[in-house]
C-alpha cells in the first residue's frame, strides 16, 4: 500500500495560512501540481499514492474527479486570497500520478481549466502531465495540445522486456518510439523517465535502455535509481530472496554511464537524476521544488508549499471526496517552518542542482567545510571560488552527486 503520511499539526478546516506565507510571494514563482491517483496496475517497486479500480472502494468514482479537483482548485484560491497570499499566474502545471492519462483528455484539460479559472495559466507556461506509453494515442496527445498542455513525461523506464516484466510495467519497448513520434506530430515536448538498478539488470541492459532512449532524441530525460520501498511487493520478493537486493556499486557505474552517454549526445544535466537538451527544456515545474517556490497541489495525498508552510491532503480518493463534499480542506496535516528550518533546507535542495548554492547562504562554519569538499573532489573548485559563476557557489561534480548526502551531512556538520 501507499507509504504513510508525515507527522505534523493539524491543518485548519478553512485552510488558511499564516501571515507569513503570504511575505514575500510577489517575488516568487507560482505553480499547480494536479495528482491523479491512479492506475491500472500497481507496479511492485511503486510507493506513490495511487489505486487500482478495486482498491477504490464506494464514494471515490474517476468519473466524479475532474469536478472534486476543480472544486479543491476553487477553495485553494479563495483560502490563498484570505491568507493575504498575493495572486498570481500559475507558471507551471504539472499533472502527476498515478497514471493521469487513465482519465479522458477531456478531464484533465477540464482540471487545467479550472487553474485557468481561479489562478490564471501565465503566457508561455509549462503544461505537463506524465503517461504510460500504453495509455495515449496521437488523438488523446494532439486533444491534450488543443486544450493547453506543452508537454508530456512517459513513464519509459526500461527498453528491456525482463527488466520491464520485474517492474511488473505493461508496455512494450516498441511502443516508446511510436509514442514519442506522436507526441512530437502535435507539438508536444517530449520527456522520457528511466529507471535504473532494478533487479536482475546489468550494465549491458542499462546501456540498451539509454541507447533506446537517446535514439528517441527527447527534449529531456530523467534516470532515477530504483529504491526499494518498505511495504511494496518489491520489497517482499528481496525479503523473499526471489529477486536480488540491488547493488550500490553497479548503481554508481550505471549512473555514471548515464551521465557519460547523455553528455555525449548533447545532454547536460541540470539536477542529480535530470538532463536536458537545453536550459529551455528543463523542467520548470520540477526546478520549482528545487528551488523554494511556491505550488498548490491538489487531489489526494498531495503536497503543497506556500511562503514556508507546507501542508498534506487526505489520502485515500475516497476520504478527499468526503472532504470536497462537505466544504472542508482536503488537508490533513501541515508544518510552518522557521528562517532556520527553511535556510538548511535551502542547502538541501540546491547542492543538488548545476545552478549550485550561493556559499553567502551557508554559515561562517559551515563554510569552513568547502576546501575539504573540494579536496575530495565532491564540489566544484572553480566554481566555489567564484571563478566560473557571478558569485560563488557550491556545485556537486558527478562525485558530489553520487554522494550528495554526504556532501550536506558535512556542510551542515551532522
Amino acid at each position: 500500500m501507499p507509504s504513510t503520511l508525515p507527522e505534523g499539526e493539524p491543518a485548519p478546516a478553512d485552510g488558511l495560512l499564516p501571515a507569513s506565507a503570504g511575505e514575500g510571494a510577489a517575488t516568487r514563482a507560482f505553480g499547480v501540481y494536479v495528482h491523479v491517483p491512479y492506475c491500472r496496475v500497481r507496479c511492485g517497486y511503486c510507493d506513490f499514492n495511487t489505486y487500482t479500480a478495486s482498491e477504490l472502494g464506494e464514494g471515490a468514482s474517476r468519473a466524479d474527479y475532474a469536478s472534486q479537483l476543480r472544486i479543491e482548485l476553487a477553495f485553494g484560491a479563495r483560502a490563498l486570497r484570505a491568507s493575504g497570499v498575493e495572486d498570481r499566474q500559475a507558471a507551471t502545471v504539472f499533472f502527476g500520478g498515478g497514471t493521469p492519462t487513465l482519465l479522458p483528455a477531456s478531464d484533465l484539460v477540464s482540471m487545467l481549466d479550472g487553474v485557468r479559472e481561479q489562478w490564471g495559466v501565465a503566457p508561455g507556461a509549462e503544461v505537463t502531465t506524465e503517461a504510460n506509453p500504453d495509455s495515449v494515442d496521437r488523438d488523446y496527445l494532439a486533444a491534450l495540445v488543443e486544450g493547453g498542455f506543452t508537454r508530456v513525461s512517459f513513464g519509459m523506464q526500461s527498453a528491456v522486456p525482463s527488466v520491464l516484466a520485474t517492474l511488473d510495467r505493461t508496455h512494450t519497448p516498441e511502443r516508446i518510439p511510436l509514442v514519442v513520434q506522436w507526441a512530437r506530430e502535435v507539438g508536444l515536448q517530449v520527456s522520457l523517465d528511466l529507471i535504473y538498478g532494478t533487479p536482475g539488470e546489468t550494465l549491458a541492459d542499462w546501456k540498451r535502455s539509454l541507447d533506446t532512449a537517446l535514439a528517441c532524441e527527447p527534449d529531456h530525460l530523467s534516470a532515477y535509481a530504483l529504491i526499494v520501498e518498505p511495504g511494496t511487493k518489491l520489497a517482499a520478493q528481496i525479503r523473499r530472496g526471489e529477486v536480488a537486493e540491488p547493488d550500490d556499486d553497479l548503481h554508481a557505474e550505471m549512473y555514471e554511464l548515464a551521465d557519460s552517454m547523455l553528455g555525449a549526445a548533447g545532454y547536460e544535466w541540470y539536477e542529480i537524476s535530470n538532463w536536458s537538451r537545453s536550459v529551455e527544456t528543463r523542467s520548470r515545474h520540477n526546478l520549482s521544488y528545487w528551488n523554494g517556490a511556491d505550488w498548490w497541489g491538489a487531489g489526494p495525498g498531495a503536497h503543497s508549499h506556500v511562503g514556508g508552510t507546507r501542508w498534506w491532503n487526505v489520502k485515500h480518493p475516497r476520504a478527499y471526496a468526503q472532504r470536497i463534499v462537505s466544504g472542508e480542506s482536503p488537508a490533513h496535516g501541515r508544518e510552518v517552518l522557521d528562517a532556520e528550518t527553511q535556510r538548511v533546507e535551502r542547502v538541501l535542495l540546491e547542492t543538488r542542482i548545476a545552478d549550485g548554492l550561493p556559499i553567502e547562504v551557508l554559515s561562517d562554519a559551515e563554510r569552513r567545510a568547502v576546501p575539504d569538499l573540494i579536496a575530495d573532489g565532491l564540489i566544484d573548485g572553480r566554481a566555489a571560488l567564484g571563478a566560473s559563476a557571478s558569485v560563488p557557489r557550491v556545485v556537486p561534480t558527478i562525485r558530489g552527486r553520487l554522494l550528495a548526502d554526504t556532501v550536506v551531512h558535512r556542510l551542515l556538520g551532522r
